[in-house]
Formats: C-alpha cells, structure tokens, sequence
C-alpha cells in the first residue's frame, strides 16, 4: 500500500514536463526510469510485508540500491558519462556514512546501558511503586515523552511496553490504550531534539536547522502528546494494577555510563556548533570515552562485581557494538541509497514540483506527515532533504515536526508502533491503534495549528 501511494502520487504530475538537470540524462520518462522505479516499489513491498514473510527489511532495499545504481551507471556509461554516477554514488554514500556511525555510537551506548542493567532497574521500580491504572498511563507517557529525545523513541517505547505489561498484562483494554498513548509520546518527545528520532538527526546534520532550534517544537510537541492522552483518559479502567514486585540491581558502572553518554551528545553537540564540525565527529569521540571506561570495568571486573551478581560476564565494548541493530542500520543504506538513485533519475524533482511548487511549503509540509503515517519517515524526509526545497526555518521545522509525529496516526506508521505491535501481540493491534487514530489526528491538528502560532516569527 506504501509503494502504491508513490505511484500514485508521481501519477498526478506528467513525467516528461520536466528536463533534465545540468549534467542529467533526461530520463524519468524512459525504460531505465521506469524499470528502477519498479525496482523500488517491489523491494518497498516486501519491507512493508515483512512481519508476514519474516524477511529482514533490509535485505530487499539493500538488493534494491545495487540494481538501480547498476542501471544508472550502465545507461551513463553507454552514454559517454562514465564517472556522473560514481560521483553521486560517492556523495549519497558520505551521507549514509554519517548517519551510520553516529546511530552506531547511540545504539552502543543504549546496549551499554541494557548490559549494565539500566533500564531493568528503572522498570523495576515503576512496578514497585503500585500506581494505579491512570497514573501508570500518564506516567508512561510523560516517561517516553521525556526519554525518547535522548535514548531515541523505539527503545524508550519498547521499555515503557514492558513496564505497562509487567503490571497489567491480563488488562486487554488498558494494554491497548497505554499502547497507542506510549506511541504517540515516544513520537512527539523524539520531534523535539535532534537525537530523538533518525528523521531530527537526518534535519540536523544536514545544517537545515540548528541544535537549539528543535527545542522550538518543545511545546507543539507536547501538544501533539497531551491532546489524545486527554481523550484517552477519559477510557482508563479505574483500580490498582497488579504485578511482580521484583527487585533489580544495577551493574557496576551503570550510572557512569549514563553520565558518559550525556557527555557524548554534549561533545557533538560542541563540536558542531562551536567547531564547525560534523556531529558524528563528537560522537566518535564520545564513543573513546565509553572504550576507556570499558577498560577500567574490564581490569577491576572481579573486585566490582564480586558477591553483587553471582558469574557475570565482564564488560566489553565490543559485543555492544556487535549488538547493534545491524538490519535496521543496513535498511538505512538501502533507502538511501535507493531514494538517491530516485533522486538523480528526476523523480525526487517531480515530487518537489508538485509539493513545494503548486501545493506551497506550508501543505506540503502537513502532508509529508500524513504520508509519514504510511510511507517509513525515513525515506520520506531523505527524499525532502534531497530535492532541498528553499523554505524558512520555521518551514523546516515544521517538516521536522510532521514527519516525526505523522507516524503515530497508524500503528504502522512508526517504527515504534510497529515493535510494539510485536511486543504486546494481540492486545495492540493496527486496528485497536485505529480506533483512536481520531484522537490522535487532533492532536497532530493542533500541533501544528501552536506550532504555526508560537513560531510565527521563524516563517
């Protein structure tokens, strides 16, 4: 259905009204424009069916690049262009490499952090407490709102399910309503900072939009949090929740690693704004701070653990590099590599004709985000990164904004909803997320409505 709706959409432009670019083949209107297309389309296919086929996302859209790169580069060869497709193959490829390690730098430290027993202590908690069914809902949501910005919003939506499913997992109905509102929090919280969701990072290393300017959807953000929490209140079971009181203890080093991943984003971000230099540099760097550490644990393993957890394995960087989510990090090559070689055919041109041009910044932006909640937002807000449309600072927040919380209309739509799916099988389903889609379409209305309001002088 995904792919259909890029179909669809190319479908209400005529392909041959445009030229070619300066040093561009003209050929969205030829067989090999056609065929890489298609190419596309069906790997996008699979990705979308893959909970059905159980096969990895990634592989598709990785066969995908190599197949409409090759075409690209045989019709340039044969026509006497042998090195235009190298050089834009080259440059797509310093983007991806960019976007790659700094996720890989984040996704170490958040398996880090799992391996030193972080968030089982913070779950573990939260059920000690013995909230009731409406402030567990509220304090879940205000958690992944909160959360997500920094430890990004599928691993803080994926901790709160589990604390929501520790406590209440026999409660079909307040599983699926703390669900949709866990969802939509971890979304919106991830809008507003430029480590919370891959769509802000993506914003911010381009050089779009500043490291402070995010915070300038703080409040839209939490518009689009609290409009459909409120709604859904009102449908909370009333009573006490019952669940394990369990008992987690930290590993040595826990918190330090906390503080040192808080010092790895502060040095991207210093490296960034006062050295002009690229985030993903910081990011190395603060990825030494956590190999030093990591050598300390290593050398001091049995007086830090001794008689604390039993055999324990001790700490190395290494393996929670190796554990990083390798198939989502690949799919990330594959979409870029596949909305890049879109891109120099001519059709992310044709897109932004039709968005930027005749529709206006403005609703261009809204609909990126209701296309969001069908199409992944990563290929979305690479695509509209790549045709680099002249809009203000506000208008690129504004994109920022829909392209990261459009996903929670749909239980699809985001790659937290999606996890979750999976996590609470048979309790939030697509269509107990559908459901509410209205409350949470209100929300996303009124995010926009204070974000056009508050930031007014930004457009």
């Amino acid at each position: 259905m995904r792919s259909v709706f890029l179909l669809g959409l190319l479908s209400t432009f005529p392909l041959t009204a445009f030229a070619a670019s300066p040093g561009r083949l003209p050929l969205v209107d030829q067989w090999v424009g056609y065929l890489a297309l298609a190419i596309f389309v069906l790997a996008y296919v699979l990705v979308v069916t893959e909970e059905f086929t159980g096969l990895r996302k990634s592989k598709p859209v990785i066969l995908a690049a190599g197949l409409i790169w090759a075409l690209i580069a045989w019709v340039y060869h044969r026509q006497g262009f042998p090195g235009a497709a190298e050089a834009a193959v080259r440059h797509d490829l310093l983007e991806y490499a960019e976007l790659l390690l700094f996720l890989l730098v984040a996704m170490t430290y958040i398996n880090a952090m799992q391996e030193r027993r972080v968030f089982d202590a913070l779950r573990a908690w939260l059920i000690r407490k013995g909230y009731s069914f409406r402030a567990l809902f509220w304090l879940t949501g205000f958690l992944a709102f909160f959360i997500s910005p920094v430890a990004d919003n599928l691993t803080t939506a994926l901790l709160m399910c589990a604390v929501v499913l520790a406590v209440a997992g026999d409660n079909r109905r307040f599983v699926l309503l703390a669900c949709v509102n866990i969802v939509v929090a971890a979304n919106a919280g991830g809008a507003f900072s430029p480590f919370g969701d891959i769509t802000t990072l993506m914003v911010w290393q381009k050089g779009v939009v500043e490291f402070w300017q995010f915070f300038d959807l703080f409040l839209p953000a939490l518009v689009n949090f609290l409009v459909p929490a409120l709604i859904m209140q009102l449908a909370i079971p009333r009573g006490l929740p019952g669940g394990d009181t369990e008992s987690v203890q930290l590993r040595a080093g826990g918190l330090v690693i906390v503080g040192l991943f808080l010092a790895t984003i502060a040095t991207a971000v210093a490296f960034h704004n006062f050295l002009d230099l690229p985030p993903v540099i910081g990011m190395l760097t603060g990825l030494g701070y956590l190999q030093f550490f990591g050598f300390y644990l290593q050398k001091n393993h049995q007086r830090l653990e001794n008689g604390r957890l039993g055999d324990v394995t001790p700490f190395d960087v290494f393996r929670n590099i190796a554990n990083a989510e390798w198939d989502t990090l690949l799919f990330f090559y594959g979409v870029v590599m596949c909305v890049g070689g879109l891109g120099f055919l001519g059709y992310l041109s044709i897109v932004s004709q039709l968005l930027y041009t005749d529709w206006g910044a403005t609703y261009a932006n809204i609909s990126v985000g209701l296309i969001s909640s069908v199409i992944d937002n990563i290929p979305v807000m690479f695509a509209v990164l790549s045709m680099q449309p002249d809009m203000s600072t506000g208008q690129w927040l504004l994109v920022t904004l829909t392209a990261g919380v459009g996903g929670s209309l749909l239980s699809i739509g985001s790659a937290a909803g999606v996890a979750l799916m999976g996590q609470a099988h048979g309790r939030y389903t697509f269509f107990g997320h559908l459901k509410w889609t209205p409350a949470v379409a209100a929300g996303y209305a009124a995010s926009i409505g204070v974000h056009l309001w508050l930031n007014a002088g930004l457009f």
